[in-house]
């Protein structure tokens, strides 16, 4: 009988998909208001190393075949976030294998599971891993609300887990279909919450890593405001 993987800390950071292609303004598929959502990812991330959470991330590695435009494996939009990195980390490639080590978060802050699809329940890897993981509680941050992000909370919930989305810190392409997947992630028993409720308040105002137009100009904006309000 295989062992359940167990973490002695109440709750355990599952971060999907944070990838340059889906976060930074020159990705392929950058995600809609991606200033703010950037902000939380990180201010959450910074957060979950002040607590010395656990981190699992996922993320996509596409091959590059039928059409596939973005995350393709070896380009520089497929890499993460720079910031989404801890140093103990160890990432297990979407082989197929369902090997795992069971004192893995023994040696390392974070694991990062490769996936060649949407959902990571796919991955016969990421499946053993996220299904034995025994934790309080799991908070999801990432992308795409109505893709990935909708798949890996309702997979953790049909598990038993107990889920809580950080719903400002996930970004989305389409907002309709964002605001179905998470009408459908909280009736299946998720909680849905704004990043603040758990990290509380920061002066974090930009993450310092995007110079396109949209960002340029609430950059100005908020400078104003700062300079007419001093």
């Amino acid at each position: 009988m295989i062992r359940p993987i167990a973490i002695r800390r109440k709750r355990v950071l599952i971060d999907i998909d944070t990838q340059r292609d889906y976060f930074l303004a020159d990705g392929s598929a950058c995600v809609r208001n991606h200033r703010r959502v950037l902000m939380n990812i990180r201010r959450t991330l910074a957060w979950a190393r002040v607590k010395n959470l656990k981190v699992v991330s996922t993320e996509l590695c596409r091959p590059g075949k039928n059409g596939d435009s973005f995350c393709i494996v070896g380009t520089d939009g497929q890499r993460k976030i720079s910031y989404s990195l801890r140093n103990r980390r160890v990432e297990l490639a979407a082989d197929g294998c369902t090997d795992l080590h069971r004192d893995t978060f023994a040696h390392y802050n974070q694991v990062i599971l490769n996936k060649r699809c949407e959902d990571p329940f796919d991955e016969p890897r990421a499946e053993r891993l996220m299904s034995e993981l025994k934790a309080d509680e799991f908070i999801v941050i990432g992308a795409l609300a109505e893709g990935a992000v909708e798949s890996t909370v309702l997979g953790l919930l049909q598990r038993g887990k107990k889920v809580t989305v950080f719903i400002d810190a996930v970004g989305t392409h389409n907002r309709r279909r964002a605001d179905v997947a998470f009408r459908k992630m909280k009736a299946k028993g998720a909680s849905l919450v704004e990043t603040r409720d758990y990290t509380g308040s920061t002066h974090l105002k930009s993450v310092g890593i995007c110079g396109c137009k949209l960002c340029r100009i609430e950059e100005k904006s908020r400078q104003l405001k700062a300079h007419v309000g001093a």
